[in-house]
């Protein structure tokens, strides 16, 4: 019998049998980006663990709406209630519309992700096209007496909420530490406590994105933009809430009591974070100049790279190591995740060729065939631990192998279940863990070997070569140029 999925509840500091509130129906939540620099890879591993959960979840049978954000307003500097509007900063030092900033990352954004073969959400939202929503959530928990407004801002008033409900539940900090910890109340004083966080900001004279509400000219709080469009398309309890384990306080905390505040439920069943990546053995960070932009991974162009890895291979790199760990960025390991991706993908070119051939069964075979098969769920099962799960892959390809290479009778599984070997083996591989073949790309190099030998069977007067290979470049599109100087390749026209 199959393991039941079970999940890493944050909420609860438990491993949790999956059970979403009206199944097979899930609902997901995840935190997107803040479109005003390029995606770093912290957040790409945030967001392809989000997607291999996505991926096994629809594997399973559940039928997901999987939600995740573009924020592009109200994210100020340091993650705090002060300072500038990540966008519009960007904005201004480039002389841009705050929207040109937005749209021009969020492209970049989208191409990053569809590099490493990471699904679109069933739904992306953004923080701007929600603007009336966060008003309103606004408004409704300042007539419960939950936040307050002081010169056109709106603050919530964690100390009131906190004694009726815990400020703190997700992440297990107390109020009281963090009313005696932080930043003291100097330039804030409109605030009745520090930890009281902003719903809604009075825009500045300076302040270029801004919008009317009730308290006059402003945007809406950073937290308040997820809470909105979390519950919008997902309803007030729903099943699944990711994003980094940055994010776990102040936002998602944050998060929680807004939602409990104005909607009286606790919006998601379970909490799911991702954990940070460090490279040999230090956090990676812009100011250590070890963090890495994907297109440098891909192209090899850091001091730090000994040569650039392709995004299958980071893909693969990334899921050998559970998601909830953290993960070492080194170049060994990044060639060590090449040879598994290869030795992955070469195993799928094997499946795909492979054809049932009847004979003795032997139930031996049998038994450890399937043994191995329950072994991949049980590993996905296990709050999706794709680092078992690729060893127990490669533990299955060895009888695929072992089956191509003559050794083994594909006759001695029986039908039914070397089928099913075939199918887990590929869906597993393409369906849940998400990887793709990535094609040979030195085509010009290929053309200019096979000119080569063009030339060389021309001089030596072998024209059946010649004519092979000028056919076989016809073939794939090219044809020869045969000129007095040189001989030359061209797109074929025709």
């Amino acid at each position: 019998m199959q393991d039941k999925l079970k999940v890493y509840n944050t909420l609860t500091h438990d491993k949790e049998v999956f059970e979403p509130y009206n199944a097979p129906y899930v609902g997901m939540y995840v935190c997107g980006p803040t479109v005003y620099n390029d995606v770093h890879l912290g957040n790409v591993r945030t967001f392809l663990s989000f997607d291999v959960m996505y991926r096994y979840l629809i594997h399973l049978g559940y039928k997901v709406r999987y939600v995740r954000n573009i924020t592009d307003v109200g994210h100020l500097e340091n993650d705090a209630d002060e300072g500038e509007d990540k966008v519009a900063k960007k904005a201004k030092l480039e002389n841009l519309e705050p929207m040109e900033i937005v749209q021009r990352y969020t492209n970049g954004f989208h191409d990053v992700l569809r590099s490493f073969n990471i699904l679109p959400p069933s739904i992306e939202p953004t923080a701007t096209g929600h603007i009336v929503e966060q008003i309103d959530m606004t408004r409704k928990l300042v007539e419960k007496g939950l936040a307050y407004e002081v010169n056109g801002s709106v603050y919530f008033d964690v100390e009131k909420y906190n004694k009726e409900h815990n400020y703190g539940i997700l992440s297990k900090r107390k109020i009281e530490d963090l009313m005696d910890s932080g930043r003291s109340l100097d330039g804030q004083d409109e605030k009745r406590n520090k930890i009281d966080f902003a719903l809604w900001k009075k825009a500045s004279p300076e302040h270029i994105m801004r919008w009317e509400s009730p308290w006059g000219l402003g945007f809406p709080g950073w937290h308040m933009e997820c809470s909105v469009m979390s519950t919008k398309y997902l309803g007030n309890k729903f099943d699944i809430h990711g994003g980094g384990m940055d994010l776990k306080f102040p936002h998602h905390e944050c998060e929680i009591a807004q939602c409990v505040g104005a909607n009286e439920e606790s919006p998601a069943k379970y909490w799911l974070h991702t954990n940070m990546l460090t490279v040999n053995g230090q956090k990676m960070s812009k100011s250590l100049g070890n963090s890495f932009l994907p297109r440098e991974l891909f192209t090899g162009d850091h001091k730090l790279l000994d040569r650039g890895y392709s995004p299958m291979t980071v893909r693969f790199f990334m899921l050998q190591s559970h998601y909830a760990s953290t993960l070492d960025f080194s170049n060994e390991a990044l060639l060590a995740a090449h040879k598994g991706y290869k030795k992955m993908i070469n195993g799928l070119k094997v499946v795909n060729e492979l054809t049932f051939e009847a004979g003795e069964e032997d139930d031996k075979v049998k038994n450890t065939v399937e043994k191995i098969i329950q072994n991949i769920y049980r590993a996905m099962n296990d709050d999706f631990n794709t680092a078992l799960a690729i060893g127990q892959l490669f533990n299955l390809l060895k009888k695929i192998n072992s089956i191509y290479t003559g050794q083994l009778s594909s006759g001695a599984l029986g039908e039914e279940l070397f089928n099913k070997m075939l199918k887990v083996y590929r869906e597993m591989v393409t369906d849940v863990l998400g990887f793709k073949e990535e094609k040979v790309n030195n085509t010009e190099e290929l053309i200019d070997g096979l000119l080569e030998i063009y030339k060389k069977a021309k001089e030596e007067k072998e024209y059946d070569k010649v004519d092979e290979i000028r056919a076989m470049l016809k073939s794939a599109g090219v044809v020869v140029k045969d000129m007095k100087h040189k001989i030359d390749w061209a797109y074929d026209e025709q």
